[in-house]
């Protein structure tokens, strides 16, 4: 078999951090326990998590980002002229806040140590085997620029930055060069993690920039252009995915509506091998944007929600997929849950019991609608 994903039945990458886990992770943040000794739970919870994504029959496995207080933040921690603080507000999802770090910048954008997430990747790789391969999961380029250049964070940058045109040259520089020490270390499967496209695409998202609807558009092609420079320079074999996203913090959400309104450039622009998208519920909009998604690329279908305990009815996913089909063939289209089930450390609203349900199911469904090439 041909592993590089996605795969007929995949997932997202986070997964809900085991009890063990999370109270060790609040003992060290309170200074009551030492690295080593978090690296240490860390490292056995993330050997157990894959041993049980090996044993329901998944062909990708990750570390369920359990060495993260959030998706997208901690990686960008790991670069030069990045600070962050506790936030006294944190970030509006709805109907409930969702209380990270603020995250700044404090210089210049750079890479001159070796980033943590090597060695995390590293930790994975070793687990790999005939029927298993290890992907990396960091938020996209395009996530990167907006959390420094939003209106929330402005003051801040520009006092690094007299224009966006430096900072975005130095964050291509810096994903440059932690993509090469990821692909020496032995990726292969690298996911870039994207909620900007599902802000861009909600009615509100030019608010959250502060611009008209017509500069939003700008703003989509910037963000395109970021993702496909960092795409472009990396090593050829790599395949890069991206999962757009419209938020995801403890069974909640920051954005809705369909991808309609980005898929022009989005779909038809964005230089991935696929995209994970989500379509669990009638936030999500319809399928017609897939419409725009270029032949050479392929669609997983995020029809299983994480942000909900309650499982799926097999029939009716079946028949989603087939409604898909009429706008990107069955055999460019694969099947995932929505989103990760713990973008950040909190997790969404089921036990580990109901995860690994969504999983089975998932599993269930490729099964019964791709019989012939099902892996």
């Amino acid at each position: 078999m041909s592993l590089q994903t996605p795969f007929r039945y995949d997932y997202v990458g986070s997964f809900l951090r085991p009890e063990k886990l999370k109270a060790a992770r609040a003992q060290f943040d309170q200074g009551l326990l030492t690295y080593d000794k978090l690296k240490e739970v860390e490292d056995q919870a993330i050997t157990d998590l894959i041993t049980k994504i090996k044993s329901l029959g998944y062909h990708v496995i990750t570390d369920g980002e359990f060495r993260r207080a959030t998706w997208h933040l901690d990686f960008m921690w790991g670069f030069d002229g990045i600070g962050h603080t506790p936030t006294k507000t944190g970030l509006p999802f709805h109907d409930e806040a969702a209380m990270i770090d603020d995250t700044y910048l404090t210089g210049k954008v750079g890479l001159s140590k070796k980033h943590p997430f090597i060695d995390h990747f590293k930790f994975v790789k070793q687990f790999e085997d005939e029927t298993t391969i290890a992907k990396q999961t960091i938020p996209a380029p395009a996530q990167f620029l907006a959390q420094f250049t939003m209106p929330f964070n402005r003051i801040a940058t520009e006092k690094y930055y007299d224009s966006d045109t430096n900072l975005i040259s130095d964050i291509v520089a810096a994903y440059g060069a932690f993509i090469q020490d990821l692909y020496d270390a032995g990726c292969r499967n690298l996911q870039l993690d994207d909620c900007t496209w599902g802000m861009m695409a909600d009615c509100s998202g030019h608010l959250a920039y502060g611009v008209s609807q017509e500069g939003l558009l700008d703003i989509q092609k910037t963000h395109k252009d970021i993702n496909n420079q960092v795409i472009a320079n990396a090593p050829k074999d790599l395949i890069i995915n991206t999962h757009v996203c419209r938020g995801n913090f403890h069974s909640t959400y920051a954005n809705s509506g369909a991808y309609d309104p980005v898929a022009d450039v989005l779909f038809g622009q964005e230089n991935v091998n696929a995209y994970y998208l989500e379509f669990d519920d009638e936030r999500s909009g319809g399928f017609e944007s897939l419409a725009k998604v270029s032949d050479d690329k392929k669609v997983v279908l995020g029809l299983v929600t994480t942000k909900s305990p309650k499982l799926e009815n097999k029939e009716e996913v079946i028949a989603r997929i087939h409604e898909a089909e009429k706008y990107v063939p069955l055999n460019r289209l694969y099947l995932s849950p929505q989103c990760g089930f713990a973008s950040c450390e909190i997790g969404n609203k089921l036990t580990e019991e109901q995860q690994w349900s969504k999983l089975k199911l998932v599993k269930e469904i490729a099964q019964e609608v791709w019989p012939k090439n099902v892996e």
